[in-house]
């Protein structure tokens, strides 16, 4: 055990089953924190957290406690006494099929967002909140910059005429991240918000990631995913997990960060997965001429990297990382 071990404290990370949050509870106790962490109870079933109860260190560091953003007070226990939160837990694209009306998707991101920051609030332990956020925070409007940074905010009118089954996420992921900055600076919270991009890499979890189902579509053969590829901007899962704990410890983080470190069009991608996955039916270039949806815009790391941070993983880790748990976990 290394002297740095003892002294991390407690820290609290919601959503604690899904993509982002499970590899990041991993690498906090990796960093030497201890942590307790949210998931969603199951009654009919029970739910099988083996994913992160085997993870080094779980034995002794990892604490499991069962929330649900619907019931904001549900998190007080496993928030009481952290110094501080990773509020990652939301409600996901998958989620939203089920035909809830918009309002009923955004107010319920909304509420849970700033219930949660309210416990944080009371604690009066929780020194700092990092909210992950979404490039749908900032990517989807009408302006034509060639690159986007943090002071850019999705148009809510857009992403309506994008007419997308995820429509109602996206904009309650954009309405929820501007909430918590207000409730934050309202009530003299330290909350810094990250924004990341696609998310691809390996993963721990048992079920397939939305964001992966997106950016392996042409692997997956899913063509009606193809259109959120048209100019996608991609973050490995180990650098935004890193990316967090930096701003959890960084003194001077301040407001919102983006985290996203390549960019890649539809037709780069159809080259670079024929190229190194010869063994998958990859669509030509030539077939995905045709393809409508928005078009990303190229976003911009500069202020996480001007902090101190350094990117450590580029498209081929993204994409072997990904394929190749997607191999072990029977998805391909």
């Amino acid at each position: 055990m290394t002297e740095m071990e003892g002294e991390k404290g407690t820290v609290c990370v919601t959503g604690g089953a899904g993509y982002v949050a499970s590899w990041l509870i991993m690498r906090l106790l990796d960093h030497g924190y201890s942590v307790r962490t949210t998931i969603r109870s199951n009654p009919e079933q029970k739910r099988d957290v083996a994913f992160l109860t085997s993870l080094p260190g779980a034995s002794e560091k990892l604490q499991i406690f069962h929330a649900d953003l619907s019931d904001p007070d549900s998190f007080d226990v496993a928030i009481k006494g952290c110094v501080g939160v990773f509020h990652v837990a939301t409600p996901t694209p998958t989620h939203f099929n089920s035909g809830e009306p918009e309002e009923v998707v955004i107010r319920k991101a909304i509420d849970g967002t700033v219930g949660i920051l309210r416990v944080c609030l009371n604690s009066k332990t929780v020194k700092r909140v990092v909210y992950t956020s979404s490039a749908a925070a900032v990517d989807f409007n009408y302006k034509s910059a060639e690159v986007m940074d943090e002071s850019f905010w999705s148009d809510v009118d857009y992403i309506r005429a994008l007419n997308s089954f995820a429509s109602p996420y996206w904009i309650s992921k954009m309405l929820a991240e501007k909430r918590a900055l207000e409730f934050a600076e309202e009530h003299g919270l330290d909350l810094v918000t990250i924004i990341p991009s696609f998310v691809v890499g390996p993963f721990i979890c048992p079920n397939l990631p939305a964001s992966l189902q997106a950016a392996l579509s042409m692997v997956l053969c899913k063509p009606d995913q193809y259109n959120l590829l048209l100019n996608t901007c991609m973050v490995h899962v180990d650098d935004l997990a890193r990316a967090h704990i930096f701003l959890l410890e960084y003194p001077n983080a301040k407001g919102r960060y983006i985290c996203s470190s390549d960019v890649i069009t539809i037709e780069e991608m159809s080259k670079f997965l024929s190229t190194n996955y010869p063994e998958f039916q990859i669509p030509t270039v030539e077939s995905l001429k045709g393809i409508k949806g928005h078009k990303g815009h190229a976003l911009s790391s500069k202020k996480l990297t001007d902090s101190g941070f350094e990117f450590r993983y580029g498209l081929n880790e993204m994409f072997d990382g990904a394929i190749q748990c997607c191999k072990e976990k029977g998805y391909l």
